[in-house]
């Protein structure tokens, strides 16, 4: 028989994991708290006034905001009209919720290729995959997606796939880039709803904010040696002179002169605090070697001092939010470089220095992109660790994922801390390979805890 002894080592490693786990519970009880309380509270608003009758149900899943923003104003506009409504996030919603709501809106994006939302976990796991009968109950779907990818609308398609197998009846309206047709035909679908359930007409739906004029400051190419596509740095000016504000994680979406009914979306590099807007932009040729329209306009089309209207959204699925006193690990790979480095801004900002950069490119001497400003953060100590993978690097090859699981027990020592995790690049290789090795890091369940809490945030594309 052996004798086990606390040595101070173990009772210290001990203490570290109760700590940890307490900490992660925590984070999910504060986290769960703050969501049904606000809720509650949006929820007591919509029902306030003299709205009779069984509620509609207005549900959505958001992987950048823009399908929560349109399932506000539709909610808006019923209540507005007379109905009473009951709004919730996907993750907040349970089969009683649907059951007792014989209509049913959706608003439902899809990412990567073919994926549900990330907030969206817990409702795939314990709605979509479990059977009840909905008979009677009329649904219909906006599904927000882009044809670019071979599974367009992928996750709307199945939320109504499953509606039908309950028994439910079942529309959906596929919306590619926030088109103005399908928006133009959903206000319709909702207008004929309300119609239906209270006979007004209802009011008209509120405009988007308008995009503002930007003048393009400076462009800077930051690889020109690089076998891969160049990537600019873009800095703008409002053209007012009066700089607004937005949150590190937040978005941009620009429409182009060669295509300008197709809206594009991009991570804002800087933070107002910086003095201007800046945005990381990879030159994309197609399969027949033109440039694409948007990123060919941006870094060769337009000259510097020329004018682009642009539109600032609010991004809450990648803010800080409840992380922003949190120790941050940051991944990503590319042009995702932008949305880690408003972060570090923002944190910098803040006086917080706890922030561990990884971070992907082909080669060390041709694609070190914003390398000066990361070795000045790293040698003013505001940027604890700095770890880049290599992609093409001729001695060791090395994918983001990769170096991550070469860090195995840094990430479970950083993780054990209360750290949030933020990946942002590409959903194909980088995000899929970094969410692999988490789980198997990390543990599944943990992984899964940590997102339910909000600690674990995406934006990949």
């Amino acid at each position: 028989m052996i004798d086990w002894i606390a040595s101070p080592a173990r009772l210290a490693g001990a203490a570290g994991l109760v700590a940890g786990y307490a900490l992660l519970c925590a984070g999910i009880a504060g986290r769960l708290w703050r969501q049904r309380r606000a809720e509650r509270q949006e929820q007591l608003a919509l029902q306030a006034g003299s709205q009779q009758g069984a509620p509609v149900l207005v549900a959505y899943a958001s992987q950048t905001g823009r399908a929560e923003a349109l399932a506000h104003e539709t909610a808006r506009v019923l209540h507005a009209g007379g109905c009473a409504v009951q709004l919730r996030p996907v993750q907040a919603l349970r089969l009683a919720d649907l059951q007792a709501c014989p209509q049913s809106l959706w608003l439902l994006s899809t990412t990567g290729e073919g994926d549900a939302p990330d907030d969206a976990l817990p409702f795939v796991r314990q709605v979509l995959e479990q059977a009840q009968l909905l008979p009677g109950h009329s649904a219909q779907v906006l599904a927000l997606g882009d044809s670019e990818y071979a599974a367009f609308c992928a996750f709307g398609l199945r939320v109504q796939q499953w509606l039908q197998q309950q028994g439910a009846k079942a529309d959906v309206l596929c919306m590619d880039n926030g088109d103005e047709a399908s928006l133009v035909a959903w206000q319709g679908q909702t207008a004929e709803l309300l119609q239906t359930l209270t006979g007004q007409a209802g009011e008209g739906w509120r405009q988007p904010q308008a995009a503002q004029p930007w003048v393009l400051h400076r462009r800077q190419l930051l690889n020109p040696s690089s076998q891969g596509g160049p990537v600019y740095l873009l800095d703008w000016q409002p053209q007012s002179g009066a700089l607004p504000r937005w949150e590190s994680g937040d978005l941009v979406s620009l429409a182009v002169p060669a295509d300008p009914l197709r809206s594009r979306d991009y991570s804002i590099a800087s933070v107002p605090e910086d003095g201007q807007l800046q945005l990381l932009v990879r030159q994309s040729t197609r399969a027949d070697g033109t440039p694409g329209l948007a990123s060919g306009w941006l870094c060769e089309g337009m000259a510097v001092g020329d004018v682009l209207p642009m539109r600032l959204r609010a991004h809450s699925g990648f803010r800080l939010g409840d992380n922003a006193e949190r120790p941050l690990l940051l991944i990503g790979n590319g042009t995702g470089l932008a949305g880690l480095c408003s972060h570090i801004r923002a944190r910098i900002t803040r006086g917080r220095s706890d922030q561990w950069l990884v971070f992907g490119e082909r080669k060390p001497h041709e694609d070190a992109l914003l390398d000066a400003q990361l070795q000045q953060w790293l040698a003013a100590g505001q940027l604890e660790r700095l770890d880049r993978a290599w992609s093409r690097d001729a001695t060791d090859p090395c994918y983001v994922q990769q170096l991550l699981e070469r860090q195995s027990q840094r990430l479970r020592d950083w993780v054990a801390r209360g750290a949030a995790i933020y990946v942002c690049g590409s959903q194909q290789g980088m995000a899929q390979g970094v969410d692999t090795v988490l789980r198997q890091v990390l543990g599944a369940a943990e992984v899964d805890a940590l997102a339910l809490a909000g600690r674990y945030r995406r934006d990949v594309y």
